[in-house]
């Protein structure tokens, strides 16, 4: 599979080829008939779209009830597919609202609790720079924004598309809410990522998927799951903080009108784990706690179709 991703400077094969060139013409032709669709409408015709594809993609559905089972096995299967369904439309919204902060220029921030701000700030005054750990819960694109608009220097790692026109449409939805990003890929990056934390700023990097980087085994969601260990042993070297940090139902907290969502954050203890392998499993497994946590408590916007625990079989 790594000679036909060109991410790792493979190619193409024909039928490749031709199913992505498909796929990009699609994507565009969506959005120039979207474009002067309002926030609202485009978030309803994602949940329409959500639904629509857990109707006809019966391998994403499959994956995300197995996840489901495995993660509730208490829930009967009416129980899975309602959460499963739900899932669905809830990251159609996501992509609707995507769609929007694309096509409207500067996405809209959404606040962030007083707590949040305190953990931040106090992690900033540190001086050895903070790794803000993330997952893709709820209106995800829009964290770094928000964080970006609150005055906290971020720096987003990212991971190119499979194709290389989906990764200029992500560095627009980027640019237009000021986020500067550090393609995981690219040559440099390496330097990238330390001078961020070097310099005393933020890097986010999201967690709760499984990548194609040096993995440990940790528990996720309550069961092992292969996790990048790298972010952990950048941030013990380096003696970075450590932060967790996503999209949360604003419940109490005061919200601003248009964002039924607020930006928490949570401070995960270092200071005692030892720069060494060791140390990198425990904080890894520390971080996957309290990401647990958080999907935990809102399970339908978390993206249970990705294969987190199977393994993958290719792009």
């Amino acid at each position: 599979m790594t000679a036909r991703d060109v991410r790792l400077g493979g190619r193409w094969s024909c039928l490749q080829r031709v199913k992505n060139d498909l796929l990009w013409a699609l994507a565009s032709a969506l959005l120039a008939a979207t474009r002067l669709l309002p926030r609202s409408a485009l978030c309803r015709l994602g949940r329409t779209v959500g639904l629509f594809a857990y109707e006809i993609a019966s391998g994403a559905r499959a994956t995300a009830l197995a996840n489901v089972a495995r993660v509730y096995p208490e829930q009967d299967c009416a129980e899975r597919r309602t959460l499963v369904r739900r899932c669905f439309v809830t990251v159609g919204e996501t992509l609707g609202d995507t769609v929007a902060s694309m096509q409207r220029g500067r996405p809209v921030p959404m606040p962030l609790s007083e707590e949040a701000r305190g953990v931040l700030h106090a992690a900033l005054a540190e001086g050895r720079g903070v790794l803000f750990a993330s997952a893709h819960l709820g209106p995800w694109e829009r964290v770094a924004a928000s964080l970006i608009a609150a005055g906290i220097p971020l720096v987003a790692l990212a991971r190119e598309s499979y194709d290389p026109r989906f990764s200029r449409l992500y560095e627009r939805l980027r640019a237009n809410g000021g986020v500067p990003s550090i393609w995981r890929g690219r040559p440099g990056a390496a330097a990238g990522i330390l001078r961020t934390l070097r310099s005393g700023r933020v890097l986010g990097v999201p967690m709760d998927l499984r990548s194609r980087t040096t993995s440990c085994d940790a528990p996720f969601l309550g069961h092992d799951a292969p996790t990048a260990i790298g972010p952990a042993r950048i941030a013990l070297r380096l003696r970075a903080a450590v932060v967790v940090g996503t999209a949360a139902p604003a419940g109490s907290h005061p919200a601003k009108p248009e964002s039924p969502y607020v930006v928490t954050a949570t401070r995960i203890a270092a200071a005692d784990l030892t720069c060494d392998d060791s140390g990198s499993r425990i904080l890894t497994g520390r971080i996957n706690h309290e990401l647990s946590r958080r999907i935990l408590a809102l399970p339908h916007a978390w993206v249970w179709m990705h294969e987190r625990w199977t393994k993958q079989t290719g792009v």
